[in-house]
């Protein structure tokens, strides 16, 4: 794991130790970007060159996992938490776009569509409960999609895939019984990202929110004391420029 020293967090005993996957890119990077302000962060992705580009720019420490493989989750979650003590929380932003028509998508594009977007999800959340839970407190933020209140033409694969990371939460956030260990999501809708440049411009609302904007959002719920209101399973809608 990469690990450029981060001025704003070296030193300071406040500050709060945050995994971000895939913070290389897009709303990821923007919620990295927010919290190495004032906290530790360790972006998340699978390529070797963004995590580097990302880590270099935020100053804060990096590692390559592909979150699909339980195996490489599981080994940089065990590495953050043997280094840091505890992990105060997880942005779950990992996320591969599937659109068009089922006939259209090929069978490996909808397979790496579920293996990030359901199994990637369920290892990131194992793991980041597994550690929360240890040491007894901490937030999960999962980034799922409008998609998934408002069905939209073209994108069934995408829809499914990230629906089921909907519910999974849901349960999870139900099976707590502590305001200690928070499990929320926010759903946003479309955005100027790369991802939305691969998608095409007739995806984008006429109303949308800038990944900064959501971002604040993310960091807000992450950010929530273990004593604060209780929140667990909490789902925020509507967040693309109309809430």
């Amino acid at each position: 794991m990469r690990d450029p020293s981060n001025a704003a967090a070296a030193g300071d005993p406040a500050a709060r130790t945050f995994v971000v996957a895939g913070g290389t890119s897009g709303l990821g990077l923007a919620v990295a970007r927010l919290l190495v302000q004032e906290q530790r962060v360790v972006v998340l992705g699978d390529q070797q060159e963004e995590v580097d580009r990302a880590s270099d720019e935020l100053g804060c420490a990096g590692a390559v996992c592909d979150v699909s493989s339980y195996d490489q989750v599981r080994a940089v979650f065990a590495e953050v938490a043997d280094r840091y003590g505890v992990i105060d929380g997880v942005a779950a932003c990992a996320s591969v776009w599937a659109g068009g028509d089922l006939e259209q998508l090929t069978p490996g594009h909808i397979r790496r569509a579920v293996e990030v977007n359901a199994l990637g999800t369920t290892y990131v959340l194992k793991e980041a409960l597994h550690h929360l839970r240890r040491q007894g407190y901490g937030n999960v933020v999962y980034v799922g999609a409008m998609a998934v209140v408002q069905p939209r033409p073209g994108i069934p694969v995408y829809r499914a895939t990230k629906s089921y990371g909907s519910s999974l939460v849901e349960s999870l956030a139900e099976a707590q019984h502590s305001n200690r260990i928070k499990v929320m999501q926010l759903h946003p809708g479309p955005m100027p990202t790369r991802l939305q440049e691969r998608v095409g411009d007739h995806f984008l609302d006429e109303v949308y929110a800038l990944p900064e904007q959501v971002a604040e959002e993310v960091v807000r719920l992450l950010l929530l004391d273990p004593d604060d209101l209780y929140v667990s399973g909490e789902r925020v809608l509507r967040a693309d420029g109309r809430w």
